[in-house]
């Protein structure tokens, strides 16, 4: 059978768009290579006409989550008239704990990938890129330590709410934290 050119670019964007989503809602290790490409209709031997590794999908698979919660995040802060608070009421939602596959890499990624010392660059520039934009919203001779504040509360907060099994707990995690926040930016 004859494929079209675009054929491997096509496939190749299909693992990537996988693998972020797995990769955010399952971990990088319960993310096997053979199941990956189970569920795309390919083969495991034919994964690696695409990548050199598995590690090398994760870094590609990061960078494409990262390419997509930038732009909801430009989206969200350009339709806002206080795009802090509404970036903090969006992140610490319970559609956002109920998605991961479909959220921000760091609750899932960065703690695995640093618990097993393979911290990524593309993580760092995540990180960099989310302060620059609170730091930004914020002001003030300390907004770069209330940045790192912030975004350490939510990452936390999200991560949290979603590691217990009480509904109300991980309700007032997400509540009890996002309520704070916003009243602390909005004081500023």
């Amino acid at each position: 059978m004859r494929y079209s050119e675009d054929h491997k670019a096509k496939t190749h964007q299909r693992i990537i768009e996988e693998a972020a989503l797995r990769f955010r809602r399952d971990g990088v290790g319960a993310t096997g290579l053979q199941p990956l490409m189970k569920a795309l209709g390919l083969t495991h031997g034919g994964f690696y006409a695409h990548f050199k590794s598995k590690d090398d999908l994760v870094e590609t698979a990061l960078r494409h989550a990262v390419e997509e919660l930038s732009s909801s995040t430009e989206a969200l802060a350009k339709d806002a008239e206080t795009p802090l608070p509404r970036f903090i009421a969006s992140y610490l939602s319970s559609a956002h704990r109920a998605n991961p596959g479909n959220g921000c890499p760091l609750p899932t990624m960065s703690a695995e990938l640093g618990q097993r010392g393979e911290a990524s660059e593309t993580t760092d520039a995540l990180v960099r890129d989310r302060l620059a934009l609170i730091e930004a919203n914020i002001g003030g001779d300390d907004a770069a330590d209330q940045s790192v504040l912030l975004l350490s509360a939510m990452v936390g907060a999200l991560l949290l709410s979603r590691s217990v099994k009480d509904p109300e707990l991980s309700d007032r995690l997400l509540k009890t934290t996002r309520r704070r926040l916003i009243e602390q930016v909005q004081g500023q």
